[in-house]
């Protein structure tokens, strides 16, 4: 899977930057040049969706590339969304959300989505902490220019972001994608977190805990973006949730 999305409409940590990428004899890609790369890996399983100059989004489809991993794309109402791994609860959780048995984990995260972003009855960190199995996902809001992508915290899936050469955030399961695109500039995405590109990064499994960088080294000794973590020993202020958007992004407690 692949997802990019213009810098105007994500705000990444500065620590997925690295300035060895300007000086390495890698360097890093446009958005063009990715998605073509990605596309002519596996040209006759490959979908991609284009939102003009904001977002794409790719997925190949299961092959012999991908035996283990199940991977799904949906959209529904201007929601989009690139699902990898599997759900272990599926089935409760389309009854809590009122949906029919052959739901599948995608068009689940957009239900989810969906409701947190309009009714919001409970934080975004409880409603992934209810989700058990391995898995990840990117949702693309077309309507309102919203990013969401979280990795659960059992292993077995994995995310990894990165920067382009034109400053837009990728993000792929497949780590020689964001390597060949990315350069220096790209780390894994840390699991039992979420992203939301108006409130960035935090833990869904402490969400009252504050984020910490940790540089990354590489094989050749160059610093390569960083490892985020959440430190356990901080805290941040609980914030009221207000508004729609902040009603997925936010963890807080309800105002």
């Amino acid at each position: 899977m692949l997802a990019i999305f213009n810098k105007g409409l994500v705000n990444p940590p500065q620590e997925l930057y690295s300035p060895a990428s300007l000086c390495s004899s890698r360097k890093p890609k446009l958005p063009e040049e990715i998605v073509k790369d990605f596309v002519s890996s596996n040209p006759s399983n490959a979908f991609t969706m284009s939102f003009g100059d904001s977002a794409l989004l790719a997925c190949i489809s299961q092959g012999n590339s991908y035996p283990r991993q199940q991977r799904l794309f949906c959209g529904l109402d201007g929601i989009y969304c690139i699902f990898l791994g599997s759900l272990n609860n599926l089935c409760s959780l389309n009854k809590q959300y009122g949906l029919s048995k052959g739901t599948n984990e995608a068009m689940l995260i957009i239900e989810a989505y969906r409701t947190l972003r309009d009714r919001g009855p409970y934080p975004a960190h409880k409603v992934l902490q209810d989700m058990d199995g391995r898995f990840g996902f990117v949702v693309y809001d077309s309507k309102a220019g919203q990013v969401f992508a979280a990795l659960g915290a059992n292993e077995g899936a994995e995310l990894f972001w990165g920067i382009a050469a034109d400053g837009s955030v990728v993000i792929s399961d497949n780590l020689e994608v964001i390597k060949g695109s990315c350069a220096k500039s790209f780390a894994p995405f840390p699991s039992a977190c979420m992203f939301h590109s108006e409130q960035g990064l935090m833990s869904f499994e402490h969400p009252s805990s504050k984020m910490k960088a940790l540089p990354r080294i590489d094989s050749e000794g160059t610093m390569c973006g960083a490892n985020f973590k959440v430190d356990v020993h901080s805290r941040i202020g609980t914030m009221p949730r207000v508004g729609s958007e902040a009603n997925w992004a936010l963890g807080g407690s309800r105002a």
